[in-house]
């Protein structure tokens, strides 16, 4: 039986991936290394509690000692790499975290794995054949779009927060210990996640959260800015299917064909709550409020995800309304309301 590394599985989209992973390839162990910052939470993971193929492990992926202990000790034969910060309004109030993390993290990674399975460049030695590392990226690498078109997996990067520029920059090392050591790589780059065990900094988790207490609910600037908000199961799905099918070297975008803009996220989650669990008067809507916006707010991302629709049979299974239904009552259920 095999063992891979999942590092940052108690976060938002690690921890809706591992449960799933495991459930769906019985013939794999597990190893989740995660430090469990503010963004980590163990109680995403209670469904694995004493399961036999899962393991955690507390710990730093910029700590190369451990990291190399954890290959030896469990033989890791592949990795899928989520650990990273993520939140763009905190890279801006702290950059260095990000580069820290994100840059350096990724390395130590990548690079304990080349000496774990290779003899040398482009040599892989006896035991370690087909072993894969897959790294989970952005589309904010690619920057912001107008009004038309979609990001390609040959569109160029242009980042524009310190956020995105470190997963660039942790994209490109993952590429280049592909071309210079002959390491069997898979990127994955996705447009904005949404849905169950999310942090509740983010912006649905915000609304539904500001909008249950009552409060003022924050939309940035003019509320115009559009993403492609892609449900996260499906997004583990296309993670699964490029780990394990996709051709290593390439990079594969897995977007939700969803564009939607905030001010439309916002509307309609107020909609919903105004059925689901209505005030005693008027609209969540009222509710809604607009601030100053973020310093290098992207307009638009949209990704065109037909490559591995077409190459390996990935497709979503939500849209966004059928999405963001099952969201609002899951947040409705940890909020026990």
């Amino acid at each position: 039986m095999q063992t891979i590394l999942i590092t940052g599985g108690a976060g938002f989209i690690g921890s809706n991936f591992v449960p799933y992973f495991i459930e769906n390839n019985p013939e794999v162990k597990v190893v989740n290394l995660d430090l469990l910052t503010y963004a980590g939470d163990l109680s995403n993971l209670s469904e694995l509690e004493g399961h036999e193929r899962y393991t955690f492990i507390k710990g730093d992926i910029r700590d190369r000692s451990l990291v190399e202990g954890i290959f030896e000790e469990h033989d890791i034969t592949g990795v899928i790499h989520f650990a990273a910060e993520s939140h763009v309004d905190n890279s801006i109030k702290n950059p260095g975290v990000f580069v820290e993390t994100n840059v350096n993290g990724t390395f130590v990674l990548i690079d304990v794995a080349f000496k774990k399975w290779m003899e040398k460049p482009f040599q892989f030695k006896e035991a370690y054949k087909g072993c894969r590392f897959h790294h989970v990226s952005t589309d904010e690498v690619y920057g912001t779009l107008g009004e038309t078109g979609l990001f390609t997996e040959t569109t160029p990067y242009a980042p524009n927060s310190p956020y995105s520029a470190s997963k660039a920059a942790s994209d490109m090392i993952v590429r280049s210990y592909h071309h210079t050591y002959g390491m069997n790589t898979v990127i994955t780059n996705c447009s904005n996640n949404y849905g169950p065990k999310q942090h509740d900094e983010k912006l649905i988790p915000t609304v539904i959260r500001k909008a249950l207490n009552g409060e003022n609910i924050p939309i940035y600037g003019d509320g115009k800015n559009i993403r492609d908000w892609l449900y996260v199961l499906d997004h583990c799905t296309g993670i699964e299917l490029a780990y394990q099918k996709g051709r290593s070297g390439e990079v594969y975008n897995v977007g939700g064909k969803n564009e939607r803009n905030n001010n439309y996220i916002a509307h309609s989650i107020c909609e919903q709550l105004d059925v689901l669990k209505p005030k005693a008067s008027g609209s969540y809507k009222d509710q809604i409020t607009y601030v100053e916006d973020r310093a290098g707010h992207d307009r638009r991302y949209a990704i065109d995800a037909s490559k591995l629709e077409g190459e390996l049979g990935w497709k979503a299974a939500e849209n966004f309304e059928t999405g963001i239904k099952k969201t609002i009552k899951w947040y409705l259920k940890k909020y026990d309301l």
